[in-house]
């Protein structure tokens, strides 16, 4: 079965007539289809606007890839090999640009295709042993949890909600992303929390995609995003919890155990700073826990070389701003991923434009200016 051609690059917004607290802004304005009829403030979507050139509706939630007429998800019938043009390339550099991450990468997309596609691992076993062993019904019957845990600034939330277009063109598959955002805690009301909480959990059980036979590839797989998941899903063994709390976090362990009953074709990912505050049941449903940590030295060496490629930079001035980005000078922390890249780089580079080079002496001034995001600190320390 075609579907009709969308932009290359988003799909046109669906409505749904709920969760609109729920989902997170991207642009500050929810987008419409051009023939729905529900206002804006009903758009649930975590929106970016534009439109579609060729159907002239406003679009938004991003899929990776884009499904389109005459192709498998974005995938060409002939050779099974993803066409550029419907891959996306922002989604992709992101993706590409953390780097440093290559064994959370790598140990993640394991997990999720064994999750996603277990057609993959019926025919490895089938191949390597000449039968269907028994322990892929343990990895098949693991909640579809996954939780991002370490320190502010690291890549726990880029590589969240970039991992979707990695997933889409390594598995072929149309991959919906769904950020659940820190609204679900509400304004206070008595059962507010728990009533946005399960209804989120609801829509994605009953409109997400349905896993297929196991033997039979799935096409369709969707992400549900918890950012700041200690907000939500802090431990109920605190003393000071507010019963509305306690109320909200049993709703989110419901919500994952409904998800992984209904067997649907989704992963949940939760992010957060402070693994020890997490609901231990929470943690124990957990498909795999993911630790990130500040980057080191040959990371910070990797970053810089990779960033400030031509500018004229030796490879002595390098180890030495990697060095200064660490713990020195009686600092106990290093610079996080996004102090390099969101801060230090970018700096740098204003300060050189428009009349100037990028030198090391430069890079030294600049960073001495920009000054370390201090650890995200546990409780008992």
């Amino acid at each position: 079965m075609t579907a009709p051609a969308v932009c290359p690059r988003e799909c046109r917004l669906r409505m749904l007539p709920f969760l609109t607290s729920l989902l997170i802004p991207l642009s500050g304005r929810y987008c419409l289809s051009r023939n729905s009829k529900r206002s804006k403030r009903n758009c649930p979507f975590n929106a970016k606007q534009g439109t579609d050139q060729k159907t002239g509706s406003v679009i938004g939630l991003r899929i990776f890839p884009i499904r389109r007429a005459g192709c498998h998800w974005g995938v060409k019938r002939s050779d099974h090999i993803l066409h550029d043009r419907w891959i996306d390339p922002d989604y992709q550099k992101r993706y590409e640009a953390l780097v440093g991450l290559d064994g959370v990468k790598e140990r993640l997309e394991k997990e999720a295709e064994a999750l996603l596609r277990p057609d993959l691992l019926e025919k490895w076993s089938k191949d390597l042993h000449g039968i269907r062993i028994p322990a892929l019904d343990l990895l098949f019957r693991r909640p579809p949890l996954f939780i991002f845990a370490g320190d502010v600034g690291t890549g726990k939330t880029e590589l969240a909600m970039t991992f979707g277009d990695r997933l889409a063109r390594s598995a072929r598959l149309s991959v919906e992303l769904f950020p659940l955002s820190l609204r679900a805690r509400g304004s206070g009301a008595v059962g507010e929390m728990t009533r946005l909480i399960s209804e989120a959990f609801r829509h994605l059980r009953t409109n997400g995609p349905k896993k297929s036979d196991p033997n039979k590839k799935p096409t369709r797989a969707a992400i549900l995003l918890v950012d700041e998941a200690d907000a939500l899903a802090q431990s109920r063994e605190l003393v000071q919890m507010h019963h509305e709390d306690r109320a909200g976090v049993n709703a989110l362990i419901r919500g994952i155990d409904d998800i992984a009953n209904a067997k649907l074709s989704c992963l949940i990912i939760m992010c957060s700073n402070r693994l020890s505050a997490l609901d231990p049941a929470v943690k124990r449903r957990a498909a795999a826990i993911f630790e990130f940590v500040r980057p080191t030295l040959e990371f910070r060496k990797t970053l810089l070389t990779a960033q400030l490629a031509g500018t004229g930079l030796s490879a002595k001035d390098i180890d030495s701003v990697a060095a200064a980005l660490g713990e020195i000078d009686g600092r106990k922390y290093v610079y996080t991923f996004s102090d390099i890249t969101q801060r230090f780089i970018p700096s740098l580079v204003l300060t050189a434009y428009p009349s100037n080079k990028i030198t090391r002496e430069l890079a030294m001034r600049v960073l001495k200016e920009t000054k370390p995001t201090p650890p995200f600190l546990e409780e008992n320390e």
